[in-house]
């Protein structure tokens, strides 16, 4: 049995402090305590590049930065100073800033898919707006999601059909309905079932596997011959994929596209963009009933537009989409080798295209263990390592990636152990760590 010890009083001592006064101790549901072994969830006191400091004063390498949202590294200078040239100037005002006009000429410019384009602070306004929207203009009332991907927003249409629906009335859960990822008969299928119901296919178009070749194209197709409206959520896709996400890189052009995360690099800023003919019926100038798409207060905040403009630049000029993958090809590399040479490559098992890993920690069986994952996690971080994910950042060095698969070796001889025991108990530090979803705490 491994017995060394790795504390985080401090830490301990702020999630008391979290949990007292926010509900579920943290804002974000992916970055609770319960998702850490017990009594080892960092506190973050601040980050730079792809480090981040906890209040015990301990360093780590950061994966998955922000939910995926801080794909630069945290503080980029060229981002930072954009937000601070405009933070003297006001950031809010009684009418459009010229600013609005800049950003949107800008993401139209990088996204050049779409037509036109609203900005809002975050992914689920962002992607209920486009089911609205959607149901608007077929006059349809259900929605499909595909049922292969983890999230799509907070509000009820999609969260009634999880396994946390307190709250929701089935009548609203009942107009959503599944459709499996890379399966175009069962869609098809799916779409016929519900004739003339269904207003919208939403999915993100590509995940921890590439698309089937044809998938998104026969998309494409089954939504125009059954009248509804196909939406590519690109909350994740965008920009790890290319800087005009996956419709970018794969050439399919849904109807309406969500962005955010990498958008901002950690500024709050989402955007819906899609076709004129739909986006416009949120608009003034048209002649049909009205469709009350987006309108936020701090939607067009200028420090945050400024920040997207920035990290577009960004992309552009420094090559970033092309450097995370060869950041996570050399990463995934290393783990797996790591993982092969402890005897464990079966159990640690990494996934996802390059820009965008996670892994898999599997028991004896080959089952998905969170067990496992909390033992993984243990040794992880008393390494110095923060990684719910292996999602990169283009503030990683090769040194930082030679550490992590260091570390990560340290780990799977551990994990070896506890597979030989046939019992990774010993090796928890306490109770498993938890999937978000669940209905009961």
């Amino acid at each position: 049995m491994d017995t060394e010890e790795f504390e985080l009083p401090r830490s301990r001592t702020a999630n008391e402090r979290l949990h007292a006064m926010i509900p579920g101790g943290a804002h974000t549901y992916a970055k609770g305590d319960d998702q850490y072994p017990e009594n080892l969830a960092p506190v973050i006191s601040h980050g730079r590049g792809a480090h981040v400091w906890d209040v015990d004063g301990n360093r780590y390498v950061e994966y998955g930065s922000g939910l995926r949202s801080v794909s630069l590294g945290h503080a980029h200078p060229r981002v930072t100073e954009a937000v601070r040239r405009e933070l003297d100037r006001g950031s809010n005002f009684v009418r459009p800033s010229v600013l609005e006009v800049e950003a949107a000429e800008r993401f139209l410019a990088t996204v050049p898919t779409a037509e036109m384009v609203k900005f809002a602070k975050n992914g689920s306004d962002a992607t209920t707006a486009a089911v609205r929207l959607a149901r608007a203009a077929t006059g349809r009332p259900r929605v499909a999601v595909c049922a292969d991907h983890p999230f799509f927003s907070v509000d009820d249409w999609f969260i009634g059909t999880t396994p946390m629906p307190a709250g929701i009335p089935a009548a609203t859960t009942e107009l959503t309905v599944a459709f499996p990822y890379g399966d175009l008969a069962a869609t098809e299928e799916l779409l016929t079932r519900y004739r003339d119901e269904i207003a919208c296919l939403i999915l993100e178009p590509a995940g921890h596997t590439e698309p089937p070749p044809g998938y998104l194209e026969g998309l494409r197709e089954l939504a125009d011959r059954h009248g509804c409206v196909l939406v590519f959520d690109e909350m994740i896709t965008g920009f790890r994929w290319s800087e005009a996400g996956a419709q970018g890189l794969y050439g399919v052009v849904p109807d309406l596209s969500t962005f955010g995360k990498a958008l901002g690099n950690g500024f709050a800023v989402s955007a819906l963009a899609g076709r004129r003919e739909l986006m416009e019926r949120g608009g003034l100038r048209h002649s049909g009933e009205r469709v009350f798409l987006l309108s936020t207060t701090h939607g067009a905040e200028t420090h945050a537009l400024a920040a997207a403009m920035a990290v577009q630049t960004v992309y552009a000029e420094e090559g970033v989409t092309a450097r995370l993958h060869a950041l996570g090809e050399k990463l995934a590399a290393g783990v797996r080798e790591a993982a092969a040479g402890m005897g464990v490559g079966d159990h640690v098992v990494v996934r996802g295209r390059a820009s965008n890993l996670v892994f898999a920690t599997l028991d004896e069986k080959g089952r998905p263990s969170q067990e496992y994952r909390t033992l993984f996690l243990r040794r992880l971080l008393a390494g110095g390592v923060l990684a719910p994910s292996f999602v990169v950042s283009g503030a990683l060095d090769d040194a930082d990636i030679e550490h992590t698969v260091d570390v990560v070796a340290q780990a799977c001889a551990v994990y070896r152990k506890a597979l030989d025991a046939g019992d990774p108990t010993p090796w928890l530090g306490g109770r498993p760590v938890k999937p978000v979803f669940r209905r009961f705490v």
